[in-house]
């Protein structure tokens, strides 16, 4: 893959020395260049005294302006640099992972975590969705899909970008008409997925490992499922043996499909739509218990100016979970609101168990499958806290 460039590109500097190697470069960090690449242009990077830093995507209307995709000069960024860091993206995922054993559902490329920031791959079985975060993916499509397809040559393409994404970026999606619903296979159990008309890219593959886990906490137990989407936890739990298994969630259209996803799996849950507060606040005034709760609500916020605000609706949340949980009952909490912490999601639990006046036992923190890497230097892509707890 290594190959000197041939042509220059347009280059921008820095304000300051370069003393990082996080690939997010802010645009107070950057000097405006003149003329103005395009949004999604690659450029050449030097900081203040001249040195040449790296290589990236510049886009003077985004709040980042430089995505860092190589610190090696001799690396042109081409569909051959595509094609390199796909295929080591995807060796992860089969040679040392060996997904594909226990799966046909997995994030393919996970953004930073791949070395691709801006890009977001996910495979449900014979269907590859796409999503972009930034113009310079989107910019480079073609290129990245034709090497995607020397992997996935008999799988539909879909793709997409969140509009305020699209709209910070400045670029403009054209969004295909969503594929056909598929059925995907998850250790032994089956789901159906349909890209393109619920949340994110059609399915939660990073919770994968923490719903197998929670099978071991469900056999012969009561167990209630909250805000349970299309029924993931709901179904492993009753396929692990519970006694009774509930889910609550507020959107109609996902509790059918959690519905079905039931019948696929020859399973019995029982599926109710509302909002989670009432019930919650009803189900305890009933003296409702039980034994497993899992509560894995949406993302909160985006912006990290309303992290507080999000902090208190998880701990409304959470106590409110907390008072039907069987003493000695199992809580798995989740969040993957990336801009809340790992600690402060923690410190938030620790607070709704005060307010509760419940003792909760931490016996696991776990977070996304091995599948959505995160690099050391750039823990922005570590999103998803799932806490096991132990509630008396």
């Amino acid at each position: 893959m290594t190959k000197t460039p041939t042509e220059a590109l347009p280059l921008v500097r820095l304000k300051t020395e370069r003393r990082s190697n996080h690939p997010w470069i802010f645009q107070k960090m950057v000097e405006k260049p003149d003329p103005k690449p395009r949004p999604g242009s690659v450029v050449d990077i030097e900081d203040r005294t001249g040195e040449w830093v790296g290589r990236g995507f510049y886009n003077g209307h985004s709040r980042i302006a430089l995505r860092v995709l190589t610190e090696q000069r001799e690396l042109v960024v081409d569909a051959d640099f595509f094609r390199y860091r796909i295929a080591r993206a995807l060796e992860l995922r089969r040679e040392v992972l060996k997904l594909e054993e226990v799966t046909d559902a997995y994030r393919v490329i996970h953004s930073e975590g791949d070395d691709l920031s801006g890009l977001v791959v996910d495979r449900f079985a014979d269907t590859l969705v796409i999503e972009y975060f930034s113009a310079g993916m989107w910019r480079l499509r073609d290129v990245i899909r034709r090497a995607l397809a020397e992997h996935f040559g008999d799988h539909q393409f879909y793709w997409f970008a969140e509009e305020h994404v699209a709209k910070q970026e400045s670029f403009d999606c054209s969004v295909p008409a969503p594929p056909p619903p598929t059925t995907i296979t998850e250790h032994g159990l089956r789901f159906k997925v349909a890209p393109g008309q619920k949340h994110k890219t059609g399915f939660f593959a990073d919770q994968r490992d923490n719903r197998k886990r929670l099978g071991d906490f469900s056999a012969g137990k009561r167990v209630l499922d909250l805000c349970c989407n299309s029924g993931g936890f709901a179904i492993y739990a009753a396929a692990a043996g519970a006694e009774e298994v509930v889910g609550v969630d507020l959107d109609e259209e996902v509790l059918e499909l959690a519905k079905h996803n039931a019948r696929l799996n020859k399973v019995r849950a029982r599926f109710v739509h509302a909002d989670i507060f009432p019930w919650l606040r009803d189900a305890a005034n009933n003296g409702e218990q039980f034994d497993t709760v899992i509560l894995d609500p949406a993302k909160m916020t985006r912006d990290r100016e309303k992290v507080i605000p999000a902090l208190k609706k998880y701990l409304d949340m959470n106590k409110a979970a907390m008072a039907v949980v069987k003493p000695g009952g199992i809580l798995l909490t989740c969040s993957c609101t990336g801009l809340v912490s790992e600690e402060q999601f923690l410190d938030m639990i620790r607070r709704a168990a005060f307010y509760a006046n419940r003792t909760v036992q931490i016996l696991e923190v776990r977070g996304a499958g091995a599948d959505h890497p995160w690099l050391a230097h750039v823990q922005e892509s570590r999103y998803l806290k799932s806490v096991f707890c132990r509630v008396y």
